[in-house]
C-alpha cells in the first residue's frame, strides 16, 4: 500500500480549525460521529472526487481508481467540520502504519485543535 499525505485535505483541514469549524469531542466518540458507508456514498456521489478528496488526508496510489472510495484514505471529518476524535484515531493509525508525514499532520491539526478550545 502506497499511502502518501494530501496536502490539499491537509489545507482544508487547517483552515476550517482556524475558522473555528471543529467539534471538540472525545476520542471514543469517532464510532459513533463517523459517517456511514452510505453517506460517504452519497457525498461522493453528488459532490464528485474534488470535493470529496478533501476529507481525508491520505490517498493510496495502490487503490484502482482516485474516484473511488478506496483511494481515500484518514478520514478527519462528518463531511462538515473536523472532529478532534477522528484526528485523535487517524494520528494513532497513521502511527501504526508508518505513514510518518500523515501521522505528523494529524499531530498538528491535533495541537490547532487544542489550542483554541
Amino acid at each position: 500500500m502506497t499511502v502518501k499525505l494530501n496536502k490539499r485535505a491537509y489545507d482544508h483541514a487547517k483552515a476550517l480549525i482556524r475558522d473555528g469549524k471543529f467539534v471538540a469531542d472525545q476520542r471514543d466518540d469517532w464510532s459513533e460521529d463517523a459517517p456511514s458507508t452510505q453517506e460517504l456514498s452519497r457525498f461522493l456521489e453528488k459532490e464528485g472526487k474534488l470535493e470529496y478528496a478533501k476529507w481525508f488526508l491520505g490517498t493510496d496510489d495502490d487503490a484502482p481508481s482516485d474516484e473511488s472510495k478506496e483511494y481515500y484514505k484518514f478520514p478527519f471529518s462528518d463531511l462538515r467540520k473536523v472532529h478532534r476524535c477522528a484526528v485523535i484515531s487517524g494520528e494513532s493509525r497513521a502511527g501504526q502504519y508508518d505513514h510518518d508525514d500523515i501521522r505528523d499532520a494529524f499531530k498538528d491539526l491535533l495541537q490547532r485543535i487544542d489550542e483554541q478550545q
